[in-house]
């Protein structure tokens, strides 16, 4: 661990101070190393506790395939918002933004420092700027739009948005699916286009001072980390945590279950012929299960740094094979921004 004292500032009442409660974010796409830089910078947690921006790691039972942290590694540095969550319960952007701010405001008052780690990009972006003014996602709505583009392509939804939103067609790209999605949704909704609700801006969280740090790795060297991870998993017992939430009862139609690393396992099987019954079953073909696993994962990767570079005031570094160089760096930027004495 790295010399230094932090100086988070200690809360008198209320959850959301007045101002200037110091938070550093780390990210980086999955197997990137974030846990074991954390390990090095606050090795003794005393200094800091750690706040998950993992959507996965938030569900119980689901150790292995999501890469939590060790129990032994909890214990050296706590973290939060892992295991808070059955499989079967939904937790999305906004749950993340509401606990995270909790447990920000919670960390500050011991006189510790917030710092959040993950690679749940759409969360990171969500608390960095709050969240947005539109209605939540409506289910029913977005389940019928997949099925127009589906049908229809993205060029007819995409003019359909544009008849009635053209400031918002004009920022998305005909390939950004979700984001064409959640327009035409917020349209459909409400009536009102997308662009007409405040865009969140960092300006809306006055209350927080951020130091993020974004973490890559050159493509090739970050795809054979996955791998090597992916493969890990499955040597530590992967397959074995897998048939054990089936038996308990959880398939992929769970949220948590749709997980990488767990909804790769799971095979359809239709009833009779003339029923409309069916069953999941567990693969018995293993290593095509980790082989599409792994390859999951280098797709999601590529799509996390896709979208790492829609977050602003980002300080990018590349992680090296030694580890210490990025702690060293991250103290640096601590020390120059005022959050080390």
């Amino acid at each position: 661990m790295l010399p230094g004292r932090f100086l988070p500032r200690k809360l008198n009442s209320g959850l959301i101070p007045s101002k200037d409660v110091p938070v550093l974010i780390l990210f980086g796409p999955t197997a990137s190393g974030k846990t074991d830089i954390l390990l090095d910078l606050f090795g003794t947690g005393t200094q800091a506790e750690v706040i998950s921006a993992d959507s996965m790691q938030v569900y119980r039972g689901m150790n292995i395939g999501t890469a939590k942290p060790s129990p032994q590694e909890m214990t050296i540095l706590p973290h939060h918002l892992i295991d808070i969550r059955d499989p079967r319960e939904q937790f999305n952007c906004g749950d993340f933004v509401r606990l995270a701010d909790e447990t920000c405001m919670d960390i500050t008052s011991r006189g510790k420092l917030p710092v959040i780690s993950g690679g749940a990009g759409f969360y990171l972006k969500n608390f960095i700027l709050g969240l947005p003014e539109a209605p939540p996602s409506d289910n029913k709505i977005r389940i019928q739009l997949k099925q127009e583009l589906l049908e229809k392509g993205a060029a007819a939804l995409m003019e359909e948005l544009a008849a009635s939103d053209p400031v918002s067609a004009g920022r998305i790209h005909i390939n950004d699916e979700y984001r064409l999605l959640r327009a035409l949704e917020v349209l459909r909704l409400c009536g009102r286009p997308l662009s007409s609700f405040q865009i969140p801006s960092s300006e809306n969280r006055p209350h927080y001072r951020f130091l993020i740090i974004g973490l890559s790795r050159p493509r090739e060297e970050l795809y054979d980390r996955i791998n090597r991870r992916c493969a890990a998993m499955f040597s530590q017992g992967l397959p074995a945590e897998v048939r054990g939430l089936f038996e308990a009862g959880y398939t992929p139609n769970d949220p948590g279950l749709r997980a990488i690393g767990y909804r790769e396992f799971f095979v359809w099987r239709p009833g009779d012929e003339g029923t409309d019954e069916g069953k999941w079953h567990i693969s018995g073909d293993i290593a095509g299960v980790q082989a599409l696993a792994a390859q999951n994962s280098r797709r999601y990767a590529k799509r996390q740094i896709t979208f790492f570079a829609s977050i602003p005031g980002v300080k990018w570094t590349e992680a090296a094979a030694d580890g210490k160089e990025i702690s060293r760096f991250i103290f640096e930027e601590l020390k120059s921004g005022g959050f080390l004495i």
